[in-house]
């Protein structure tokens, strides 16, 4: 069978699911002119807990329940849900496609930690990638970019959690189903979100709540085919199309708020891009430990 016949829905399916993903944090942003941060957050765990529950509950029984690890899933939860909040007040204040590009490098950010955690050696190119990458970043949130805020800060922040979040699933999927570690991601987050929700609650138009759920399924679907696109595919070849969420997101910002990034916001992407795909094309090269993994 031709190889690339198999490959090639799985890149489909990736450059879907980032679309989505972008749609998502286009539609976060506009939410978050008219909606409580922590109200929006609520919801979208509820949801999440709400159609894994539905789904998987009749089908698993209390099989879904069982964990090995009970204190690294209220740990895992508790740092997508602050991942969550501030990249939901990062969406206040930033332009979608430069906050996307920001977050696209905890990749680079898991791989080194990963490597210390794992105690793994760290080429010096991880490093001198790692280093571009995060220079990009820097050009894209200082002052004369998007804004001088020292709010532009928090896609770092969101960065450093989410390469705990991601490390730290990685040691769950070891022992517990993928399957009971979304349904506990989502109802410890809800469940944390409500103890505050009565102070954060206002009163929403339906067109609001009409992108909360949008928001859901636009999570929903994309998560269902990254997954579909990882089964057809290996990962060092659907890496760089991950980067396509942020044209996505530059495009969202565009059609929606008008916004073009600037000609230096535009330099830290291509840093930023550009670090990503060397580290996906030095790992995927033939006789390296990651290649054959």
């Amino acid at each position: 069978m031709d190889k690339r016949a198999f490959t090639l829905p799985g890149v489909v399916f990736v450059i879907g699911a980032v679309a989505c993903f972008a749609a998502l944090d286009t539609a976060t942003k506009w939410v978050s002119l008219s909606a409580p941060a922590l109200m929006t957050v609520w919801f979208r765990y509820v949801l999440q807990a709400v159609l894994t529950g539905g789904v998987l509950l009749p089908r698993r029984g209390r099989a879904l329940l069982r964990t090995r690890r009970p204190g690294l899933q209220v740990l895992r939860a508790c740092l997508l849900l602050a991942s969550s909040s501030l990249a939901f007040l990062s969406l206040q204040h930033m332009p979608v496609g430069e906050y996307t590009a920001v977050t696209m490098i905890t990749p680079l950010v898991v791989m080194v930690v990963a490597g210390f955690a794992l105690g793994e050696f760290v080429p010096r190119s991880r490093w001198l990638f790692l280093g571009l990458g995060f220079a990009g970043a820097l050009l894209v949130v200082a002052p004369g970019g998007a804004s001088a805020d020292r709010v532009m800060a928090l896609p770092l922040l969101v960065v450093a959690i989410n390469a705990g979040y991601q490390i730290l699933t990685s040691r769950l999927a070891q022992v517990d189903a993928p399957a009971t570690i979304q349904f506990y991601t989502g109802v410890i987050g809800a469940g944390i979100a409500s103890l505050a929700l009565p102070w954060n609650w206002a009163p929403l138009s339906a067109a609001t709540w009409g992108l909360l759920v949008a928001m859901g399924l636009f999570s929903t679907l994309g998560h269902l085919l990254l997954t579909m696109a990882y089964t057809r595919a290996p990962v060092s070849l659907l890496t760089p199309y991950l980067y396509f969420q942020i044209a996505f997101g530059a495009f969202g910002g565009w059609w929606v708020f008008g916004h073009m990034p600037t000609s230096t916001a535009r330099l830290g992407i291509a840093m930023i891009v550009l670090s990503g795909v060397l580290v996906s094309w030095a790992r995927a090269r033939p006789g390296t430990a990651a290649a054959q993994a």
